[in-house]
């Protein structure tokens, strides 16, 4: 029965995935940063479309957080 583990086995290949992650968590973070600061900073107010934006990349940027943190797990187990 084949592994449900999508992360590459290889180390090249997940440094590469690792660095991908990271870049993509950033820009989310970029643009969840400039949603706030259009809002003064906050989400208490914010027009209803603005919100659905920012759950949406808050939501995103949690599932590659996640996959950050496994993949972090899966390289420093490696290590061992």
């Amino acid at each position: 029965m084949p592994s449900s583990d999508p992360t590459p086995t290889d180390d090249k290949t997940r440094i590469e995935l690792y660095q991908h992650l990271v870049i993509e968590y950033e820009k989310l973070d970029e643009q969840i940063d400039a949603l706030l600061m259009r809002n003064n900073g906050h989400t208490e107010g914010m027009p209803d479309a603005d919100y659905r934006a920012y759950r949406e990349l808050a939501e995103r940027r949690d599932e590659v957080h996640n996959q950050i943190q496994a993949l972090e797990n899966k390289l420093l187990d490696d290590e061992k």
